[in-house]
């Protein structure tokens, strides 16, 4: 694993760690909880292998991303809104979003927020419950 590169990118008001590795088209993770960046490590070395852009945050309040004090600061707007700023960031356009448990229910609301940013979406874990809106 010390192929996989760690950062930490300012987004949104905070600032967040992430693991990538490669080049090419880009597949975002988005972890469960209580999971890390870590949970998508085989995925990561495996895509890139591949030939993808890998790359896998701590999500808002876990890991080495910062923890806002205050519960009104963990809204699925933040939360998108941090991840948006990343992709903004790293100067990419779409990507293949990829969630698991927490992250899923994220990727879902990125896709309903942001679907210019979303080439496809995988949800593992959670099914997909349309009624289910901020």
């Amino acid at each position: 694993m010390e192929k996989i590169e760690h950062s930490t990118v300012s987004t949104n008001g905070i600032n967040m760690h992430i693991a990538s590795i490669g080049a090419g088209p880009v597949v975002l993770f988005l972890h469960g909880f209580p999971e890390l960046w870590y949970s998508w490590r085989h995925q990561l070395l495996y895509l890139s292998s591949l030939g993808y852009r890998c790359i896998a945050p701590d999500l808002r309040g876990y890991g080495d991303t910062d923890a806002p004090p205050s519960a009104a600061s963990y809204t699925v707007f933040h939360i998108v809104g941090d991840l948006v700023g990343l992709l903004d960031h790293l100067g990419i356009d779409q990507v293949f979003l990829v969630g698991h448990d927490w992250g899923a229910i994220m990727a879902w609301h990125f896709c309903w927020f942001r679907p210019d940013r979303v080439k496809a979406v995988v949800s593992l874990s959670v099914p997909f419950l349309p009624g289910i809106r901020p």
